[in-house]
């Protein structure tokens, strides 16, 4: 891995966001977080840090976020086993993604999917064809698969590890070009998605196998050349298999998708939208972060502490048309609480405690 080879100084640079690939990290990477509703929020926040890091360190000018579409894609006719032995989402989970949705919306990241592709294939189109009008692509994912995609013009930057992965670092760490990774996969499969490659062959024999013989159809050209016996049968007895997994493992990039520049500059944040929602998902902090940002007004809390102080308050409170009210007790039973303080608010933005 490297630290990344800088684009051209002149060419500009949009990033494809994996947003599948992040949902499922942020998951798995917060855990047991809810707002006071009991709605669970921890792939929603996890989503929302990993964005903003994106936001703030690199400051993309050209974004889009990807997403899978619901129900089966082009691989499940191919092979109608593709990804069979998955468990599906997680219901805590699929009841965040409309949440996800909208801080990718508040933050105005353009969003894209497509039904019968998955978000691989889309980034895949998009990455060659805004190479192809001399952008430098930074696909943003974890997903090694994505490695095939890579070229000159198109890196993938992982944000858990922070490492950029560029054609330099995919031939120094397997010694095979970015093109010859999905012939290493054909072989390998991929449990993960159910793609069966070829029993007995994990990522190493494959590994050697591509770089021997160079590519898929040369393995099975010069099939006699290999020597260990349980192999060579194993390689003639599932050759079907293997080029029907290069067609499940192969990132499609000809999705029936475009490219246009000006649809994915990023405009500046909707504040007032991402306040709204870090304020009904209970993100304090970053809640705090947008408030003046929203354009709302400052809050101004105060405690009532002399009789002078509550004298005053009594002739706001019986001045007001309208008055909020709010108690600050032991305990949540009403039949052991004691009250420990008043909350009053006549207005937006102010309020004050009586302890």
């Amino acid at each position: 891995m490297s630290t990344g080879s800088a684009p051209a100084a002149n060419m500009p640079v949009v990033y494809l966001i994996d947003g599948t690939a992040y949902i499922h990290r942020a998951y798995h990477a917060v855990r047991g977080l809810t707002n006071s509703k009991g709605l669970p929020t921890n792939a929603v926040f996890g989503f929302t840090r990993m964005l903003l890091k994106l936001v703030e360190e690199k400051k993309p000018q050209y974004a889009i976020v990807f997403f899978d579409a619901k129900g089966p894609t082009f691989r499940h006719e191919i092979y109608p086993e593709y990804k069979a032995n998955r468990p599906p989402m997680p219901e805590d989970m699929a009841m965040q993604i409309p949440y996800i949705r909208k801080v990718a919306e508040g933050f105005r990241f353009p969003v894209m999917e497509q039904p019968g592709y998955e978000a691989d294939d889309l980034i895949g189109t998009v990455a060659r064809k805004a190479a192809a009008q001399d952008f430098a692509v930074i696909i943003v994912t974890g997903d090694k698969d994505f490695m095939q995609l890579v070229t000159p013009e198109i890196t993938i930057w992982d944000p858990m590890k922070e490492k950029a992965i560029d054609a330099d670092s995919v031939q120094s760490t397997f010694g095979l070009s970015a093109g010859q990774l999905v012939d290493v996969m054909a072989l390998s499969g991929d449990s993960a998605d159910n793609i069966p490659g070829v029993p007995g062959i994990g990522p190493k024999t494959a590994t050697k196998l591509i770089k021997r013989f160079g590519s898929l159809e040369n393995v099975y050209a010069e099939i006699d050349a290999v020597s260990q016996k349980k192999l060579n049968e194993n390689l003639r007895r599932y050759r079907d298999q293997a080029f029907l997994s290069r067609k499940l493992v192969v990132i499609d990039t000809d999705a029936p998708v475009s490219f246009e520049p000006e649809k994915c500059r990023l405009l500046e944040p909707d504040r007032t939208c991402l306040y709204e929602l870090f304020q009904e998902l209970e993100f304090r902090q970053l809640q705090r972060d947008y408030l003046e940002k929203a354009g709302t007004p400052p809050v101004q809390y105060t405690a009532i502490t002399t009789p002078g102080e509550l004298n005053r308050l009594v002739r706001e409170l019986r001045a007001a048309e309208y008055v909020a009210l709010d108690t600050e007790t032991t305990a949540l039973d009403p039949m052991r609480a004691r009250l420990v303080g008043l909350s009053f608010s006549t207005r937006p933005g102010t309020a004050c405690y009586i302890p």
